[in-house]
C-alpha cells in the first residue's frame, strides 16, 4: 500500500515550514529545534518530498526549504533512513524533475545527488538510466531538470561513473548523447552539457577517449559561444586536453593559441581567468614547450595588457583610500590553519622565492608570466623589455602598476638579465613606495619583497648595500605604518621576505624595526595583525638571541602579552600568535622566563581542554569534533618555550597540572598525524631539557616511537619527528637504550638506505643511527657494512652543528668496533670528514687516528688505493692530517 501523509501531521509540518522563515530570531530558534527533532520520526523524509514535488500550489520558498531540509536529513542519517522510505523519495524526486519553478527543479537534482553520493551508484543503478531517458522530453522542464541532477552527479561521482555498474559502464552511453547537447539551443543544457564531459579529462576515462575525436570537434564548435558560462567550461576543457591529450590539439595549435589569446583578453572575467591557466599549463609541460616558444611574441604583450587593471576591477578591489580606522569584514579574512612543527637540519643553500598571487585576471596573467618566465628565461625579458619600459614610466598610474608587477613576477625567471638594471630600479621602486595611489604602493612593496635577496647581497656588498639594502629596509618599515590596510598587507608580507634574507644584518636595526611593528598593534584591524604576528615570528626567527636584551623585550611583550589576554581558547586568531609566541621564546631564552608561566599553563590547559572533548565525541558521535589545531599549536609552543628556557623549563613540567607527560602519552598515539607530528618534537626538546621527566615514561613513550618510525609511512613528518627524538632520547639514556636499539635499527638502516626517503628524514634517520652507535657501539657496528655508504653521503652535506658532531663520533666508535665495516665505503667517509669546515678538535683527533689506522693497515697499498680518490679529498686529508 503506498504511503499517504496523514493530514494533521502535513498541515502542522507546512505551517512550520512557512513560519521558519521569521526575522524573529527567538521564533526561528524555537521552529528550528522543532524541525531537527521531527528528523527522528521514520517517515519525516516523505512528507518532505511530498510538499517539494506534489504541492505545486505552495509557495516555491516553502517547498524549497521542504527540499533543503529533505536533502539534509538524507545527508546525515542516511544509514538509518528506513528502505520504504528512500524509495518513496527516490520515486517522487525523479517524477519531480520536471517542475515549474526553477529553483524547485535545482533542489530536487541536488536530493538526488545527495542520495547517490551517500549510498553510491551501485545502490541506484537505475538513476543514470531513468535522468538519460529524460532527456528525450519534450518538455524543456524535464530535460533541464534531468540535465541538472546528472551535472551533479558527474561532478561528486565522476569515479564511480567510470567504473563497471551491474555489468555495464554508465559513461559508455552517457558521453555520445550527452555530446550530442552541445548543440543544443539552450544556453544551459550547453552549459550542463560542457561541464559533464569536463568532469571526465583530468581521469583520462577511457570511455571519453573513445569518442575524443567527437569531443574535440563538439568543443571547437562551441569556442565562439555566445555564452560566456560556456565559453569558460570550453576553455576549461582545452586547459585539460592540453594536460591529457596534447596529440588532439596540436594539429590546430595555431588556432588555439589564437583562440586563447582572444579569450584571456576576454570581458568576462571567468572566461579570462580560464584562459590564463592554459599557458600555466602549456609553460609546465617539458614537451610542449618548443610548441610554446614560437608564441611568445604575442602572448607576452597580451598578458601585459591584461595586467593593466580594469576599472571594474579598480571598483572592485576598492581601498583608494586611508582605511587604516576601518574595520575589515570577517568574510574577508581566510582560514587560519597551522602547520605541525617539522624537526629539520640547516643547509648551506637558501630557498626560493615566492609567487605571484591573486584572483583577478591581471594577477592570473601575472602567475602566467612569472612561469614563462621560470621557464624561457632571458629570452622572454627580450621581448618583455620595450613593453617594461613603457609601463614603468607612464603617465597613468595603472600602467605603472602593471609594469611594477611584471618587474616583480619575472624576478625569479629572469633574475639574470634583471640584475644588470637592478642599480637604477631599487631606487626607483623604493622612490615609487610614496605612490599616491595605494594599488601602486601595495604592489610595489610585493616586488621589492622578490628582490630583496639582491638587495641584501649586491654585487658589491660592502660597496653597495648602503646604497639598497638600508633605504629598502626604511621604506618597508614606514609602508608597514601606511595608513591603508592593502598596502600595510604588502609591507608587513615584504618585510617578513627580507627579514629572511637579511638575518643578522637586521640585528643594527633592531630598536627601530621594533618600535614600527610594535606600532602597528595599534594601528592594524583584524587581517593584517595576523600578518604582523607573521613578521614578529620571521623577525625573531632571523636574528635570535640577538632579541633577548632588556630594552628589546620590554618593547615587544607587552603588546603580544595584551593580544594573549585577549584572545578566547577557541579563537582561531590564536593559532598566528601562538606561532609569533614560539619563535620569540626560542630567540628570547630566558629571556623571556618572566612570560613564562601563563603560556606554559595556557598551553596545557589547550591541550587537556582539545583531548576531552575529543573522548567526548569518541563517546557521542553527534557532538562536534574538536579543533585538533589547537592541541597542535599549543604543542608547537611548548617545543619553543622548552627551546627557549632550557633546563628551566623542569619546574614547569614537574607542577603542571593536569600532567603534562599523562597528556603527551595521549598525543603521541593521536590518530591526527600532525597532532603525533608536534607531539614527537616536544617529546625529542623535552628529552634535552628534563629528561628526568621524560624517563619514567620512556616504556610507553618507545613502544609508540618505534611503531611511527617506518619506512612505508605516510606521514613523513611523523616518522621524522619520532626519527630525531629517539637519537635525542639515546643520548640521555647512554647504554640503558640497549632494548630499543634493534627495533630501531631495523627501521632506520631502510629509511636511509632507500633512494625514496625525503632529504629531512634521511638526514635524520643517519644522525639518530650515529647516535644510537655512540652508545651502543656493540649493538650498531655489525651493520655498518649495510648504511655506512649511505650514512656519509646523507651527513656530509649538513653544517656543522652539536647533532652531526655527536652523529659523527658515533659512527667513529662504531669504526673502532667494526674497521672491517667502513672498508667498502671508505672513500664516502673521507669526503664527508673533509667536508667538515671547523671539526671540533677531540673529534678531529679522532678522525686522525681512524685515518692514520687505515693508512698503517694498508701499509704499501695506500697511495694506489688513495690514487682513485678525486683530487679535493686527496688534497684536504693531506693538508689536515698528513696523509
Amino acid at each position: 500500500m503506498e504511503w499517504v501523509p496523514t493530514p494533521e501531521g502535513l498541515s502542522q509540518l507546512l505551517q512550520l515550514l512557512k513560519d521558519s522563515v521569521s526575522p524573529n530570531n527567538e521564533i526561528h530558534n524555537m521552529i528550528q529545534q522543532k524541525l531537527d527533532s521531527f528528523n527522528k520520526i521514520p517517515d519525516y523524509p516523505n512528507y518532505l518530498v511530498y510538499i517539494l514535488t506534489q504541492m505545486p500550489q505552495e509557495e516555491a520558498s516553502t517547498r524549497a526549504i521542504a527540499g533543503l531540509l529533505l536533502k539534509n536529513n538524507i545527508r546525515v542519517y542516511f544509514a538509518t533512513i528506513p528502505r520504504e522510505v528512500l524509495v518513496y523519495v527516490k520515486t517522487l524526486s525523479i517524477k519531480g524533475l520536471g517542475d515549474q519553478d526553477a529553483m524547485v527543479r535545482g533542489i530536487i537534482g541536488s536530493v538526488i545527488t545527495t542520495i547517490v553520493t551517500r549510498g553510491g551508484l551501485a545502490d541506484w543503478p537505475q538513476v543514470l538510466a531513468a535522468l538519460m531517458e529524460l532527456l528525450d522530453s519534450q518538455d524543456y522542464n524535464v530535460v533541464e531538470g534531468a540535465f541538472g541532477a546528472l551535472q551533479k552527479i558527474c561532478e561528486d561521482s565522476a569515479r564511480e561513473l567510470d567504473q563497471e555498474i551491474e555489468g555495464q559502464r554508465p559513461l559508455n552511453f552517457m558521453i555520445p548523447k550527452i555530446i550530442t547537447f552541445f548543440d543544443s539551443p539552450h544556453i544551459k543544457l550547453r552549459v550542463f552539457a560542457v561541464s559533464c564531459i569536463n568532469q571526465f579529462i583530468l581521469m583520462r576515462s577511457n570511455s571519453l577517449f573513445i569518442h575524443i575525436d567527437a569531443f574535440v570537434a563538439a568543443l571547437f564548435k562551441r569556442a565562439s559561444d555566445e555564452n560566456p558560462e560556456v565559453r569558460k567550461n570550453v576553455c576549461q576543457a582545452l586547459v585539460m586536453l592540453l594536460e591529457v591529450r596534447p596529440d588532439k590539439l596540436m594539429p590546430e595549435i595555431a588556432n588555439v593559441v589564437e583562440y586563447m589569446l582572444f579569450s584571456t583578453q576576454d570581458h568576462d572575467e571567468q572566461v579570462a581567468l580560464e584562459a590564463c591557466e592554459f599557458w600555466l599549463a602549456f609553460a609546465e609541460q617539458e614537451d610542449l614547450r618548443e610548441h610554446l616558444r614560437p608564441f611568445l611574441p604575442r602572448i607576452v604583450p597580451v598578458l601585459l595588457k591584461c595586467m593593466v587593471y580594469s576599472d571594474m576591477d579598480i571598483l572592485t578591489l576598492g581601498g583608494d583610500e586611508d582605511d587604516t580606522n576601518v574595520p575589515d569584514s570577517e568574510q574577508d579574512i581566510k582560514p587560519r590553519f597551522h602547520r605541525a612543527k617539522t624537526h629539520t637540519f640547516e643547509r648551506t643553500e637558501a630557498n626560493g622565492g615566492t609567487s605571484v598571487d591573486g584572483d583577478t585576471s591581471s594577477k592570473c596573467s601575472a602567475a602566467a608570466l612569472d612561469v614563462l618566465a621560470t621557464v624561457f628565461g632571458n629570452e622572454l625579458l627580450e621581448i618583455l623589455l620595450p613593453f617594461l619600459r613603457e609601463q614603468l614610466f607612464h603617465q597613468e598610474w595603472k600602467h605603472r602598476e602593471c609594469g611594477i608587477l611584471a618587474l616583480g613576477a619575472v624576478s625569479e625567471g629572469c633574475m639574470e638579465g634583471v640584475e644588470p638594471h637592478l642599480q637604477n630600479l631599487v631606487p626607483y621602486l623604493i622612490q615609487t613606495l610614496d605612490d599616491s595611489k595605494p594599488l601602486v604602493r601595495s604592489i610595489t612593496c610585493w616586488t621589492l619583497g622578490r628582490y630583496s635577496r639582491w638587495c641584501v647581497n649586491p654585487p658589491n656588498p660592502q660597496q653597495d648595500r648602503p646604497k639598497y639594502f638600508v633605504p629598502l629596509l626604511e621604506g618597508l618599515l614606514r609602508k608597514v605604518l601606511d595608513n591603508n590596510k592593502r598596502v600595510q598587507e604588502a609591507a608587513c608580507s615584504a618585510f617578513a621576505t627580507l627579514e629572511e634574507e637579511a638575518c643578522e644584518l637586521l640585528i643594527p636595526y633592531l630598536e627601530p624595526i621594533l618600535r614600527n611593528l610594535v606600532y602597528a598593534f595599534s594601528k592594524y584591524q583584524h587581517k593584517n595583525l595576523l600578518i604582523l604576528y607573521d613578521a614578529i615570528g620571521t623577525l625573531a626567527d632571523s636574528v635570535n638571541s640577538a632579541l633577548n636584551k632588556k630594552e628589546f623585550i620590554e618593547i615587544l611583550m607587552a603588546p603580544l602579552i595584551d593580544k594573549w589576554h585577549l584572545l578566547k581558547d577557541d579563537d582561531r586568531d590564536l593559532f598566528p600568535l601562538l606561532e609569533c609566541l614560539s619563535s620569540v621564546t626560542t630567540a628570547l631564552g630566558l629571556g623571556f622566563l618572566p612570560y613564562a608561566p601563563p603560556v606554559f599553563e595556557r598551553c596545557v590547559k589547550l591541550i587537556h581542554n582539545t583531548l576531552i572533548h575529543y573522548e567526548m565525541h569518541q563517546n557521542n558521535p553527534t557532538m562536534e569534533m574538536p579543533d585538533k589545531d589547537f592541541m597542535i599549536v599549543a604543542l608547537d609552543l611548548l617545543s619553543g618555550l622548552t627551546q627557549g628556557l632550557g633546563s628551566e623549563i623542569e619546574n614547569f613540567v614537574a607542577s603542571s597540572q593536569p600532567p603534562l607527560l599523562q597528556l603527551m602519552s595521549l598525543c603521541l598515539r593521536d590518530p591526527v598525524a600532525e597532532v603525533r607530528q608536534s607531539a614527537y618534537a616536544l617529546l625529542g626538546d623535552l628529552s634535552i631539557a628534563c629528561f628526568s621527566h621524560i624517563k619514567p615514561y620512556l616504556g610507553q613513550f618507545m613502544v609508540e616511537l618505534i611503531n611511527q618510525v617506518d619506512p612505508r609511512a605516510e606521514h613523513v613528518s611523523v616518522c621524522n619527528n619520532a626519527a630525531w627524538a629517539a637519537g635525542e632520547i639515546a643520548l640521555q639514556c647512554g647504554a640503558e637504550m640497549q632494548p630499543w636499539v634493534p627495533p630501531l635499527l631495523e627501521r632506520l638502516i631502510p629509511l636511509l638506505t632507500s633512494e625514496t626517503t625525503p632529504r629531512t628524514l634521511l638526514e635524520n634517520a643517519g644522525i639518530t643511527i650515529g647516535r644510537l652507535g655512540l652508545v651502543c657501539p656493540q649493538l650498531v657496528a655489525p651493520h655498518l657494512d649495510v648504511f655506512s655508504e649511505a650514512w656519509c653521503k646523507a651527513l656530509r652535506g649538513i653544517r656543522d652543528n652539536e647533532e652531526k658532531d655527536t652523529a659523527f663520533r658515533g659512527l667513529c666508535e662504531m669504526i673502532q668496533v667494526n674497521p672491517n665495516g667502513i672498508a667498502k665505503s671508505f672513500l664516502y667517509f673521507c669526503d664527508a670528514v673533509v667536508q667538515w669546515q671547523h671539526p671540533p678538535t677531540e673529534l678531529n683527533e679522532i678522525f686522525r687516528k681512524i685515518l692514520t689506522g687505515f693508512k698503517q693497515m694498508m701499509g704499501p697499498n695506500w697511495e694506489a688505493y688513495t690514487s682513485n680518490f678525486p683530487p679535493h679529498i686527496r688534497q684536504r686529508l693531506h693538508e689536515r692530517y698528513a696523509l
